[in-house]
C-alpha cells in the first residue's frame, strides 16, 4: 500500500550558499524523528558509526557504517531510529545556490539514478577517500564558510556529483546484469536516459530493443517493479523541474524542449504527476 504524503510539509534548506561538517550526533538527528519533512537542499552524507533507520520519498534504509547518502531537493525524508555511537560527515547545498549555479540540468542522468538509489554502500578504501574529502570540505568551511567564491563551491559541488555517479556505475555493474530480463530493463533505462525528451511512446523502445511491447512492460515491471511509462515519466519530469526551478526559460519553451505539442497538454502531464501545475511549482 503506497503512503500518502501529506501537501504542508516542513520544509529544510540551508540559509546561505553550502554548508559541511563532521558533527551530526544523534541528539540533532533525534530532532526530525516526530515527522517527515521536505528537503530543498542538496545534501551529502557519509555515515561512518551508528546505524540509522530513514525513509527517503516513503522508501524505507538501513543506513550504517560507510553507507553514503544523496538527499536530493525535493525528497520527503523522516528519519525513524538512531542507534549507537553515530559518526556522520556531511556537505550541503542550498536551493538556491543550485538553482543560481544551474546544475541538474547537465547532470540530470547522475540525479536520476541517485533519486532510485539514494543510499549505496562503499568499500572500505572508497568510503575513506569521500571521509578525507568530506573533512577538508569541513575545514574549508570552519575556516572561510560563505567567503568561499561561488565558483569555486559550485566546482566542489560537481566533483561530488561526478564522483558519486563513477561510484554508482561501479556499484551496478558489480551487481552485473546477468539474466536476460536483467539486460533487457538495463538497456531500456539506458535508452529512456537518451531519448525521454523525445519519445514517450513504449512502442518506440520496444522498437528500439527488437522486443514486443507486452514482452518489454512485463519484463521491466518484474525487474524494478515500475512500469515502463513510470519510468519514462520520471525523466520527463525531474527534466521539468529542473528547468522550472534553475533556469528563467517559459513553461512553453519547456514544453517544446520536451516535445510536447502544446502548453496545455504538458500542463496536464505534469500536473498529473507532480501533483500541481508547472507555474504552481515554478513558485512553491
Amino acid at each position: 500500500m503506497k503512503t500518502e504524503i501529506p501537501k504542508d510539509l516542513p520544509k529544510l534548506d540551508i540559509p546561505d550558499n553550502w554548508v559541511a561538517g563532521t558533527h551530526i550526533g544523534k541528539d540533532i538527528l533525534n530532532m526530525y524523528t516526530n515527522f517527515p519533512c521536505r528537503i530543498k537542499a542538496g545534501i551529502f552524507v557519509l555515515c561512518l558509526q551508528g546505524e540509522i533507520d530513514v525513509t527517503i520519498d516513503t522508501a524505507h534504509y538501513h543506513v550504517t557504517k560507510n553507507h553514503f547518502s544523496i538527499i536530493l531537493p525535493g525528497c520527503i525524508m523522516q528519519i525513524l531510529k538512531v542507534e549507537g555511537e553515530v559518526e556522520i560527515y556531511f556537505t550541503g547545498f542550498s536551493s538556491q545556490f543550485i538553482k543560481d549555479m544551474n546544475i541538474i540540468k547537465p547532470t540530470l542522468e547522475i540525479f536520476y539514478v541517485a533519486k532510485t538509489r539514494p543510499v549505496i554502500p562503499l568499500k572500505e578504501n572508497i568510503a575513506s577517500i569521500f571521509k578525507d574529502y568530506l573533512a577538508v570540505l569541513a575545514k574549508g568551511f570552519a575556516s572561510y564558510g560563505q567567503q568561499v567564491n561561488k565558483e569555486v563551491v559550485k566546482h566542489l559541488l560537481l566533483t561530488l556529483i561526478y564522483t558519486v555517479g563513477d561510484i554508482y556505475k561501479e556499484v551496478s555493474t558489480e551487481k552485473a546484469f546477468n539474466g536476460k530480463s536483467e539486460k533487457i530493463a538495463s538497456d531500456f533505462i539506458r535508452l529512456v536516459m537518451q531519448y525521454y525528451s523525445k519519445e514517450r511512446n513504449v512502442s518506440f523502445y520496444a522498437n528500439k530493443l527488437g522486443i514486443t511491447q507486452a514482452h518489454l512492460s512485463t519484463t521491466v515491471r518484474q525487474v524494478t517493479g515500475k512500469t515502463c511509462v513510470e519510468i519514462i515519466s520520471s525523466m520527463v519530469i525531474m527534466d521539468a523541474k529542473a528547468q522550472l526551478k534553475s533556469t528563467d526559460a517559459s513553461i512553453q519553451s519547456i514544453a517544446f524542449s520536451l516535445n510536447f505539442t502544446n502548453m496545455s497538454f504538458f500542463g496536464k502531464y505534469f500536473k498529473r504527476h507532480a501533483g500541481m501545475g508547472p507555474q504552481e511549482y515554478r513558485n512553491t
